[in-house]
């Protein structure tokens, strides 16, 4: 069988010259493969993560790209997600995946909470799951595995240290929940040390003032 003869590769600046005038151009992607163009590989793998309570309403979202860049846009996404997957009988322990709008969304339910995480329509679906139980397990620990609303709520600080600690600017951090229990230990701590040493600042003030008025 002969083979077809190969598109021929132009010079350096031999496409563009022929574009401005009007000239044939090769093809896009002439010289490669058929068939489905690989999607390149991204570090921004995520677009979102949220928890909701049982009534579909925000407890905690953070939101990593502009796909929906207004308020009003984030709370009618999750509205809709909410609506899409709340209705589900009994989720597997290790979560439940679903796909709307043209993204990839894994989430899992606790007591009264949903926890949801949202990547785009090719993102691998094993790398979202990491991080939704990456989330889960450390908030188990913070919360003493009371993972439910009225606990969650009084420990948003909490919450917020853990999600900031798994993604950043839609960049997986970390997926190992002793790592990230770890770390957030660290900064509440070197935070309690700050406090202390500014109180100590103060009294010192304080206490130098009261003796300098007793002299």
């Amino acid at each position: 069988m002969q083979r077809p003869e190969a598109w021929p590769r132009p010079h350096p600046g031999e496409g563009a010259a022929a574009a401005q005038a009007g000239g044939p151009t090769p093809p896009a992607g002439a010289g490669e493969p058929s068939g489905l163009r690989l999607q390149e590989p991204s570090l921004y793998t995520i677009k979102a993560v949220f928890i909701l309570d049982n009534d579909g309403r925000r407890l905690l979202a953070k939101y990593y790209d502009d796909t929906f860049p207004s308020m009003k846009e984030q709370m009618v996404f999750e509205k809709n997600v909410f609506n899409k997957t709340s209705k589900t009988e009994t989720l597997p322990p290790l979560g439940e995946i679903a796909f709307f709008g043209g993204m990839t969304i894994v989430y899992k339910s606790s007591i009264d909470l949903f926890l949801y995480v949202v990547g785009s329509s090719h993102e691998n679906e094993l790398m979202l799951m990491s991080v939704l139980t990456c989330l889960f397990e450390s908030l188990s620990h913070m919360l003493r595995k009371n993972v439910e609303k009225r606990w969650l709520l009084e420990n948003m600080d909490g919450a917020f240290l853990v999600l900031d600690e798994i993604v950043d600017g839609g960049v997986i951090l970390e997926s190992d929940p002793q790592q990230v229990i770890q770390k957030v230990n660290f900064r509440a701590d070197d935070s309690s040390l700050t406090e202390q040493s500014v109180t100590q600042v103060l009294q010192s003030a304080k206490e130098q003032i009261k003796w300098s008025l007793l002299k």
